[in-house]
């Protein structure tokens, strides 16, 4: 008899177990962290250089539409920390839409201007493109410094594709 009770106590928390899971999963929606990086373009290069500064506390916004309706569906926005990184988080698979981090606005005041295609990244936040991670890394985005740097010059030069006469 106490082995028929301990059959069917084994067996109701076989199945209850089962139930929490496949509830569980049923419910989860999956979480994405975006990931990047805003910076200081001493010598609007265009481009990090050695001379790039990382800049903490430099506002930062996330914005998905719909692919086909171009219909907002989904905006965040962040902060940096001191090392100029930003870490947003965004919940739910976004397969349809096509999803942009952008640059908002930059503390440092010589430090403010923007120039297209180094103001917003576009990352991809669904899990049926292969990538088996939750952390989408996007592009490093750049704010363009009034005066460049004393030093950009002769820095620059290094990046010379060829001889100029």
């Amino acid at each position: 008899m106490a082995k028929l009770q301990t059959l069917c106590v084994l067996v109701a928390l076989c199945f209850l177990s089962t139930l929490v899971v496949a509830f569980s999963q049923s419910e989860h929606k999956p979480t994405f962290i975006v990931q990047g990086r805003v910076y200081c373009d001493t010598c609007r290069a265009g481009f990090e250089t050695p001379a790039t500064i990382y800049i903490p506390g430099a506002n930062v916004k996330i914005e998905c539409r719909n692919f086909t309706t171009g219909v907002v569906s989904y905006t965040g926005t962040g902060v940096t920390d001191e090392s100029g990184t930003y870490k947003l988080e965004v919940v739910d698979e976004r397969e349809d839409e096509i999803c942009d981090v952008a640059l908002v606005s930059s503390p440092i005041e010589e430090c403010t201007e923007t120039k297209e295609g180094r103001d917003r990244a576009r990352i991809v936040l669904t899990h049926n493109n292969g990538m088996s991670s939750n952390v989408r890394y996007a592009n490093s985005l750049g704010f363009l410094r009034d005066v460049p740097f004393p030093i950009c010059g002769q820095l620059l030069l290094q990046y010379a594709m060829g001889d100029e006469e």
